[in-house]
């Protein structure tokens, strides 16, 4: 189930990828490799654990996504049609090794076992808040926090930006939500960021985002270069990295915030 930290801002944090636990039953078909988890959003509810200061509730998934990903659309259609990307139950990592012993991975009906209890849990859990807080609010900002390696050539060209911004081409949030998160971005000095680029929103910025209905959903993909020793095991998490993210971050969704309680 996932952890729901709640409170009465008018923003959510959803972290999707944050999950660790595999059950016993899918450790036993994956490979060794499949079992470091390495496609991981590592340490990104360490990393905006200033959410409590905020007053924004927080959704966790506490299961990894290889079980199952709770950013996919869950019947099954890509998020990215034509180019390299992981499935609902992903068979492979992002540089496309296989995770399961048995190259065919899950079958449908073994996905479908998984989806109620994972991604219906977790979308159970995050509608209750968009509903919950729209109903305090006439504006609600859900903000989906994301990590990936910087260099990953399956999925992207060269270097990725340390921010990623995805409103999936300026659907999913009202420009004004849009501009207060790319400038913020705009001014770090140091930092390089895209709006749209390589990733333009997962399912939940596309499937929650309604700017029309009061709720204005963003995805940001960060670069894990911006706040982990390295990108590789252990996956250290750089403390004063973070401190200077986070300088970045937190005064970014303060100003998110303000504007959601704009009327």
């Amino acid at each position: 189930m996932p952890i729901v930290e709640r409170r009465d801002a008018p923003l959510i944090l959803s972290m999707p990828h944050v999950g660790l636990g595999i059950p016993d039953a899918v450790k036993a078909q994956l490979t060794e490799r499949a079992l470091g988890i390495e496609d991981t959003d590592w340490w990104i509810d360490q990393l905006y654990d200033f959410g409590e200061e905020l007053g924004a509730t927080v959704v966790r998934a506490t299961t990894s996504r290889y079980v199952i990903d709770v950013n996919r659309d869950p019947s099954g259609t890509s998020l990215y049609p034509g180019q390299a990307t992981t499935d609902l139950c992903p068979t492979t990592t992002f540089d496309g090794v296989p995770l399961y012993r048995d190259a065919a991975g899950p079958s449908a009906e073994e996905i479908e076992r998984r989806r109620l209890p994972y991604h219906a849990a977790y979308h159970d859990a995050l509608s209750a808040e968009v509903r919950r807080l729209r109903a305090r609010h006439p504006r609600v900002a859900l903000y989906d926090c994301h990590s990936i390696r910087s260099l990953v050539p399956r999925l992207f060209d060269g270097e990725l930006p340390v921010f990623n911004i995805g409103t999936n081409g300026g659907a999913s949030c009202d420009p004004e939500a849009e501009a207060i998160v790319a400038e913020a971005c705009a001014s770090a000095d140091g930092y390089s960021h895209v709006v749209n680029g390589r990733f333009r929103g997962g399912w939940i910025t596309r499937h929650y985002g309604d700017p029309a209905g009061g709720v204005h959903a963003i995805q940001m993909e960060l670069a894990q270069r911006a706040y982990l020793t390295d990108e590789a095991p252990p996956w250290s998490y750089d403390a004063a990295k973070s401190d200077r993210l986070r300088a970045v971050l937190k005064p970014m969704l303060h100003r998110l915030i303000d504007w959601a309680n704009r009327v």
